[in-house]
């Protein structure tokens, strides 16, 4: 199959050609319906062309500089404001409304994974063990419809959009690039999306409250004193110890937080010694904890430092306990998310509750400082995100950046 042959007709499908009007233009911004087709099949064939470039060329966190300079030249193409800024990678686009009204935005981020691909799709990774495989090539283009189209509408437009192209977020830190300068503070309400391969295009999930869990990571080095395998007497085995906390830590969730609270513990790695007749000196532990409830994060902490000491001291060991805080749990704004699926009844797309993770996101970050949303698009049923074989159904790239759109247009 030659990507290149593809006619916009195609490509776009006429089903998800739907006139941009419909629900946002008013007065003078309203257009013929053939001009209008003629615009989205245009739209249409532009962002299958950049999702194409987009999937085929993934960049890792904080290596995003093709990525960056597609994005910058897309948007200078139309016409679209970049603020300037610092940033190595990522970048902010603007869209200034010719009404009065508040600044807002939209997360859009940018990074692959180091994943080899199997999707099977035409336009696969030209990258040997990278690709999108989370979605974000689709986050990218759905972003930049949505900027196109605003900056088409900003007549109507009330207030400031702008528009985040993220990096890093895989690294869970990437959000914390951008919050870390002034170039969002003027934000009021913030809104973010996913790809969501659990439901078909044309679905949007939505949801009050908790969304995503905050992701903590642990490290602990347990030290005690090695000797021969034979003559384990003469030693401090921390293998015991590091078993025993294994199995500790686990009582946390079941004894020590509210029962009706999601929370999880996962000891993800753990590495002692090198060779069959010799006690290690050292062991190591590593893992992750979810929890959404802000308390409970404080709770798991402490309770995780509190096991690891009493429990290298019960076994005649010692233990050095590290915490490293990741994003914070994602928390949906009831009133934007009640607006969210108002918005996707009138845009004519189906919207269904959307389930609560216990993966991370770090839009979370954003959320710190002003209100946010963030909402799951269906891309077609199959392989699930961070897996070899996921896609995105190209389809939605379209109606996906209506929507988006939409959220601005309609929810002043």
């Amino acid at each position: 199959m030659d990507v290149k042959a593809l006619t916009p007709e195609m490509l776009c499908g006429m089903q998800w050609i739907r006139t941009v009007n419909k629900n946002v233009m008013r007065g003078n911004m309203r257009m013929e319906g053939k001009e209008l087709e003629k615009e989205g099949l245009q739209l249409g064939h532009e962002l299958q062309e950049a999702f194409f470039w987009f999937h085929r060329h993934p960049e890792l966190s904080y290596e995003e500089y093709q990525t960056t300079e597609k994005i910058r030249e897309f948007l200078t193409e139309h016409g679209i404001g970049i603020m300037d800024s610092e940033l190595e990678t990522g970048l902010i686009a603007v869209i200034r409304g010719e009404r009065e009204g508040a600044v807002r935005a939209l997360r859009c981020d940018i990074d692959a994974l180091p994943i080899l691909e199997e999707s099977g799709v035409p336009y696969a990774s030209e990258i040997k063990g990278k690709m999108h495989a989370c979605g974000h090539d689709f986050h990218i283009t759905a972003g930049l419809g949505c900027a196109v189209l605003l900056q088409q509408n900003r007549k109507a437009l009330a207030g400031t959009v702008k528009i985040i192209f993220q990096p890093a977020e895989e690294s869970a830190k990437g959000a914390e690039k951008i919050t870390e300068t002034d170039l969002i503070d003027d934000v009021e309400l913030i809104w973010g999306f996913h790809a969501d391969p659990t439901n078909p295009v044309g679905t949007i999930g939505i949801r009050e409250g908790y969304v995503a869990a905050a992701a903590d990571r642990f490290l602990i080095k347990i030290t005690g004193k090695g000797c021969h395998g034979a003559h384990p007497d003469t030693g401090i085995d921390p293998i015991p110890a590091a078993a025993a906390m294994v199995q500790a830590f686990q009582t946390v969730v079941t004894r020590n937080s509210d029962a009706f609270h999601p929370t999880l513990i996962s000891v993800t790695r753990i590495e002692a010694g090198n060779t069959w007749n010799v006690v290690p000196e050292t062991a190591e532990l590593e893992g992750t904890v979810r929890t959404m409830n802000r308390e409970d994060r404080v709770l798991f902490e402490r309770r995780l430092r509190e096991i690891t000491e009493m429990t290298a001291k019960a076994y005649g060991a010692s233990a050095e306990f590290q915490w490293y805080p990741g994003s914070p749990a994602v928390v949906n704004d009831p009133k934007m998310a009640k607006a969210a699926e108002e918005t996707a009844k009138k845009q004519s797309l189906l919207t269904v509750p959307e389930e609560s993770s216990m993966g991370g996101d770090d839009f979370s970050f954003y959320e710190e400082k002003r209100p946010g949303c963030y909402i799951k698009i269906g891309t077609g049923v199959g392989a699930a995100i961070h897996q070899p074989g996921f896609k995105v159904d190209p389809e939605i790239l379209l109606p996906a950046a209506e929507y988006l759109m939409a959220l601005f247009m309609e929810n002043e």
